[in-house]
């Protein structure tokens, strides 16, 4: 899958933004084929891990999903599973790692996206 929207980036000494152009929905509610979720999953995770830069851990990573309607709690943890396993590798870290803490936020918008936050952990 290729991309041709560049990944928009704010950065200070201790904090860093990047809009992924991801398109995520509800993996939970979806009755979609395994080999679409696998591409879209896999799809996910590559732009995560291509587009974000590494930053310093241990830190605070908070994945803000963009979408026209707002999932529940636990339909938005799947919809940024993949995502999130990108983001790990991209820091060198497992998902699981106590060196990183992981946030979830949504926010209404037309165009889908996934914002993702790196701070110092501690701010």
């Amino acid at each position: 899958m290729t991309y041709k929207t560049k990944p928009v980036e704010e950065s200070s000494t201790s904090f860093l933004r990047v809009t992924l152009p991801i398109h995520t929905v509800s993996e939970a509610n979806r009755r979609d084929c395994w080999q679409a979720k696998a591409r879209r999953a896999k799809a996910h995770r590559n732009i995560a891990w291509a587009l974000c830069p590494r930053y310093p851990v241990p830190c605070v990573v908070t994945m803000t999903r963009v979408g026209p309607r707002a999932l529940d709690d636990d339909n938005l943890r799947s919809a940024l599973k993949s995502t999130r396993d990108g983001l790990a590798d991209r820091l060198g870290v497992k998902d699981n790692s106590p060196l990183v803490e992981w946030r979830y936020a949504q926010a209404k918008g037309k165009t889908a996206a996934v914002v993702v936050e790196f701070a110092e952990k501690g701010q």
